[in-house]
């Protein structure tokens, strides 16, 4: 026996798309998904809300026939996000691997939103992750007053996926539990998911599938097991290639972050961006950018996303303690506090690379002094 899962919308009160503080990607490019969907004629899977190639356009930018702009929701090789996009269209989950920062929950979102037009049916994994967080739960005042049924029964995320054919997310999928993401094995085979306290199972619905993101790090916390990662097709997103391109994506992401926060403009200090950028890239490497001066790296990722928060940071202090333009003393505290992760090794790391490297590049003594003046 098959059971049907009503499809469930839960909106936080007296709050709209528009106020949220960080609103979901169907919400906050809402324009650019129906400006695509209008003009888009090309073959869309069943209950896509667009076709791969427009998936693709949404994440990558474009410019539309009638001059509409999509603007890119992530840097890096088109052929990447080409093969994520397909590998949705099959009945092969993705699995988005990567170091941290490399916007795997960023790109995980954006294709949810522009496949299903629905980024939150989302399981975020963690050590205390259960298994009922991926199959199902139950309304325990329902169940011990009528025993299992359907009324007590409680769908996941995952669930409400399979039954609306919709787009699923899972999220640091090595740091649930292996018994639990296991759980996942005969929903991504069978593509069915046994009740069988009912005696009924949820089947898939064409549409349906799985984004599943993961840190490459976390290699030895829980391992997927071999029978779950044969079920995934793997896209392993890179750090950006250049500095430009790495300023760009801070640069893009800042100003969206801003908006919200009616932070100042960007372009004030985007020589900033280039410092934090060029520091964070430097001390990720071991080599200074010229090539000529190896550095010892120190024990954080030093990511795009941390040099974001930085420089988001920094833009706060300078909109509130400062006259409204970022400059090297907005941000060298977050530069600090990104660095030295270890207080003993991380902080003798740092002050080599202040006094051999920063030091001595020219036009970056404002920039040292104010590093200087917070690692003191």
């Amino acid at each position: 026996m098959t059971v049907s899962v009503e499809p469930t919308s839960v909106e936080a009160s007296g709050s709209k798309g528009s106020q949220a503080l960080r609103p979901h990607a169907e919400h906050a490019f809402a324009a650019e998904l129906a400006a695509l969907a209008a003009q888009d004629d090309r073959p869309r899977p069943e209950r896509w809300q667009l076709s791969p190639w427009a998936v693709a356009t949404y994440l990558l930018g474009g410019t539309l026939p009638d001059g509409t702009v999509i603007t890119p929701k992530y840097v890096g090789p088109r052929r990447l996000v080409e093969v994520a996009v397909t590998t949705l269209a099959t009945d092969r989950a993705l699995l988005l691997l990567g170091v941290p920062g490399t916007a795997k929950t960023w790109v995980s979102e954006h294709l949810a939103a522009a496949v299903s037009g629905d980024s939150t049916l989302l399981v975020q994994g963690t050590a205390g992750t259960p298994e009922e967080a991926i199959r199902y739960g139950w309304n325990y005042a329902q169940l011990l007053a009528h025993g299992p049924s359907r009324d007590a029964l409680v769908p996941s995320p995952v669930m409400r996926a399979m039954a609306d054919g919709m787009t699923a997310r899972v999220e640091e999928l090595t740091r649930i539990p292996a018994d639990v993401q296991d759980t996942l094995i005969t929903i991504l085979s069978e593509k069915t998911l046994p009740i069988p306290e009912l005696g009924q199972e949820v089947q898939a619905v064409r549409g349906f599938n799985l984004i599943a993101t993961a840190n490459d790090r976390d290699r030895g916390v829980n391992d997927l097991s071999s029978a779950l990662r044969r079920r995934f097709n793997t896209v392993v997103l890179p750090l950006p290639e250049s500095a430009d391109a790495e300023v760009d994506i801070v640069t893009r992401r800042v100003e969206q972050i801003g908006r919200s926060l009616d932070l100042p403009a960007v372009p004030d200090g985007i020589e900033e961006i280039h410092r934090v950028v060029t520091v964070f890239r430097e001390l990720r490497d071991g080599m200074t950018a010229d090539g000529r001066t190896k550095l010892k790296s120190p024990s954080g990722t030093l990511s795009t996303a941390e040099a974001i928060s930085v420089v988001t940071n920094g833009l706060a202090l300078a909109a509130h303690f400062g006259d409204g333009v970022l400059r090297p003393g907005d941000v060298a505290a977050g530069i600090l506090g990104a660095v030295v992760r270890d207080p003993a090794a991380d902080r003798v790391i740092w002050q080599e690379y202040l006094e051999t490297v920063v030091r001595e590049r020219d036009g970056w003594k404002d920039f040292y002094r104010a590093c200087r003046e917070v690692s003191v």
